[in-house]
């Protein structure tokens, strides 16, 4: 079917909702109404994120309500005790997030399945702990996490309050391909008694479970600025903190109210370092010694530090991720079969640390649904205790109550290890320096390049061809020792040319794996229409690191095809 018959049935529609009647005969790019409609927006793993607006290729309350039906469908043919169990709903502070949360309860009351719904936003690992707390069938949080104010999306969690396995999406998509009508879906009334709040309990159960894996610090001393980014962490982390015994918290008020349109900053994520420059102007007002910000659904943590010279340093999620496997490890006792997970997109920066105390180190791929499922399975086998999980886009987990990365748990731990530092009198900028000393000076950079569109995908397609097939060997000093394909499964070495299996899910994922602990991936984004390219590499100095960084990046873009 061409976008223009999809697009047709949509105007037919107008006639009786006139905010697609008003927002599609408003545009006059035919290009436009092709990307609206050419194509249905993919439902993925991850769920769906997608530009808001009207069409098949978009977000808005149909395309969530066909989502949700595919899904009622799906938790019912499953298990028809899963109407009971329920559904658990949370949401952030971006445009329609509310009412595609709704719009999400109604399709699941109509199916006479419960739906359990917060009554305002909550930060996503609230979600993760709220469908563990109440043992609900599944959870959906309509969050595009860090996008720009244009994008929203919808996030489905299984009972374990991790996101869903491939298996049980394609069970899902299975589904919602059945319905193929978006405007026949039935909703039940705002008021039917399958809709239920969320009581307040499970707010105060999830503190509890936060303030379990940090330590208090009662009469801390320590100066703190943070920024909710105008989303959900705003409330949860400030309490959190309180209770610790922080009391010197301020925030800053220009970001502190929920706002879908992002005002003070071009995109909510804490990995652009343009976000801090109204948290760091406060800073250097009230001499602060720490700074940190949650993106608008607080699943990510971005953090800034004291310099030696008075300023204040941004701190990469992979020196986040460093300083609190090394801080963890070396503040808690744990047992012999201690671990960390990451992610195979992470730098190998928390992996040496790791090793020196002992600790086994898991790589699992992009998404941090693949290491809750380790810990799910190290929790039923015993065979490991874990204890945290990370990955480099500024996402972090410690604790067993939940299974998505908690920007609210982080801050806590980032704070507990300022404090523990400045009673050393240290900053987390000398803390990183030390380890960098220590074990080697690693950096880190990713590429994105935008492809749009029908044409942006064939590109996208024919970059992952193109290296798949063929791959530079060497860059500066450092020699290629490993190719993993992980589409395939197949890990080559090199200089032999022997394989091995991967023993993880299959993924349109190339690695390239250096000598030196350097390396550079290559995946088409899961949520954005981009293609990424990540680069890690260590140095024996500052220098050195920067100088390998460019090669290597060089010697990557070389080799794109045009």
């Amino acid at each position: 079917m061409d976008y223009k018959t999809n697009l047709q049935k949509w105007l037919d529609f107008g006639k009786y909702d006139q905010n697609i009647a008003k927002e599609l005969s408003s545009i006059t790019d035919e290009k436009e109404l092709e990307d609206r409609f050419y194509t249905e927006l993919s439902f993925g793993t991850a769920g769906m994120r997608g530009k808001i607006g009207m069409g098949t290729n978009r977000i808005n309350v149909y395309v969530v309500a066909r989502a949700t039906q595919g899904l009622a469908q799906y938790l019912l043919k499953e298990d028809p005790a899963n109407a009971e169990k329920g559904v658990a709903i949370a949401y952030d502070s971006r445009h329609f997030s509310k009412e595609f949360a709704q719009v999400s309860a109604q399709v699941l009351a109509a199916n006479g399945i419960n739906a359990y719904l917060y009554d305002s936003l909550r930060p996503v690992p609230v979600l993760s702990f709220t469908v563990r707390h109440l043992k609900t069938a599944a959870g959906i949080v309509i969050t595009a996490s860090h996008n720009t104010k244009i994008y929203n999306g919808y996030k489905v969690y299984g009972p374990d309050g991790g996101q869903i396995t491939e298996a049980v999406a394609a069970g899902v998509v299975e589904q919602i391909h059945t319905v193929t009508d978006y405007f026949s879906v039935k909703l039940a009334a705002d008021n039917d008694p399958h809709i239920i709040t969320v009581p307040k309990e499970v707010d105060d159960a999830y503190i509890e479970a936060v303030k379990g894996v940090a330590k208090a610090n009662p009469g801390s001393d320590l100066k703190i600025i943070y920024t909710p980014l105008h989303g959900s962490g705003n409330i949860p982390v400030r309490r959190v903190l309180k209770e610790l015994g922080y009391q010197n918290v301020k925030v800053v008020p220009e970001q502190e109210k929920p706002d879908g349109d992002f005002p003070t900053v071009k995109k909510p994520n804490p990995e652009e370092k343009a976000v801090f420059d109204l948290a760091i102007a406060m800073a250097e007002k009230e001499g602060a010694d720490i700074i940190f910000g949650t993106d608008p659904d607080a699943d990510r943590l971005g953090v800034c530090c004291h310099k030696p010279d008075g300023s204040y340093a941004v701190l990469t999620g992979n020196q986040t991720g460093g300083l609190l496997v090394d801080y963890m490890l070396k503040s808690r006792d744990w047992p012999d079969n201690k671990a960390i997970v990451k992610t195979i997109v992470t730098s190998e920066f928390g992996s040496v640390i790791a090793k020196s105390y002992g600790a086994a180190v898991y790589n699992v791929l992009t998404g941090f649904k693949y290491i809750g499922e380790k810990m799910t399975q190290w929790k039923a086998s015993g065979e490991h205790t874990f204890v945290m999980g990370y990955e480099e886009s500024y996402g972090a987990l410690a604790g067993d109550y939940a299974r998505d990365k908690d920007a609210v748990v982080a801050s806590a731990l980032v704070v507990e290890m300022a404090q523990y530092y400045k009673e050393k009198g240290m900053t987390l900028y000398d803390a990183l320096q030390a380890l960098y000393k220590k074990f080697g000076y690693f950096l880190e950079t990713i590429q994105s390049i935008e492809l749009d569109g029908i044409e942006g995908k064939a590109q996208i397609a024919k970059i992952m061809d193109a290296f798949r097939a063929k791959h530079f060997d060497h860059f500066a000093d450092a020699k290629l020792v490993t190719f993993n394909d992980y589409q395939s499964r197949v890990s080559t070495d090199v200089a032999t040319g022997e394989t091995s299996p991967i023993d993880l899910p299959v993924s349109n994922v190339l690695k390239f794996i250096f000598d030196e602990d350097s390396w550079y991936v290559i995946r088409p984004s899961g949520t954005e229409p981009k293609i990424k390219i990540y680069y890690s590499v260590k140095g024996k100095s500052p220098e050195d690191a920067e100088a390998k960084l460019a090669e290597i990046k060089e010697a990557v873009n070389a080799n794109l095809p045009k």
